[in-house]
């Protein structure tokens, strides 16, 4: 198979981010730009691909912090739903919440995502977005449908959900979201999200205890 996947835990959070590289092409996709660019870039030029795609699924800072730094090793286009960019463009203050000081400014975004569903294609790289807010405004969800696996950012867990008590937070919303972009996906489907390890959507609509119910 062309396509493969890497996931980072990186930076202070344990946050994942994923590189997407097709052989064939010789292009890759990331997955959130956390907060360490220079090991991010390396993964890419180690998989002999060119990055030419970055997405953001939301823009809480463990996720964007290294998108300018990033965006100016590689050049690569950098897209989040135009419901984050507020969140986006106070980077440089988010950290002080968490007592962390200033951030760097993040990337500008070159393309605004809407909530409405489109594929993006990178040579044999498609992805679905899918608009889950409820974690933080304009989340999205990144789905393969060729590999079977979703991107879920902070939304599901494996036995957890996307935390409601920052900025952009509805725990109403965010049920909603898990509902009917994540739950309609098939069983088989491998969710690989911002934090902790993989686990499929069978798993958690079996065993997460916040599912119960639904």
């Amino acid at each position: 198979m062309s396509i493969q996947i890497k996931m980072m835990t990186l930076g202070m959070f344990s946050t994942n981010s994923y590189v997407i590289t097709d052989s064939e092409s010789k292009q890759a996709v990331l997955i959130d730009p956390v907060d360490d660019a220079p090991t991010l870039y390396r993964a890419v030029q180690e998989s002999g691909c060119t990055l030419a795609l970055v997405l953001a699924t939301h823009a809480h800072f463990d996720h964007v912090m290294a998108s300018k730094a990033l965006k100016e090793l590689t050049g690569a286009p950098f897209y989040i739903h135009a419901d984050a960019v507020p969140m986006l463009e106070m980077l440089p203050v988010q950290g002080r919440v968490f007592g962390l000081g200033l951030l760097p400014e993040a990337a500008k975004p070159d393309r605004l995502l809407t909530s409405v569903s489109e594929t993006l294609t990178v040579g044999a790289i498609r992805l679905e977005t899918r608009h889950t807010p409820g974690h933080a405004d304009g989340h999205l969800a990144f789905y393969m449908p060729d590999q079977r696996v979703v991107f879920a950012g902070d939304t599901l867990f494996a036995g957890s959900i996307g935390r409601t008590d920052l900025i952009g937070g509805d725990y109403d919303l965010l049920m909603h979201s898990i509902q009917t972009q994540l739950l309609t996906l098939d069983d088989d489907v491998k969710v690989l999200a911002g934090h902790m390890g993989i686990t499929t959507i069978g798993i958690e609509r079996q065993t997460n205890p916040f599912l119960a119910g639904i």
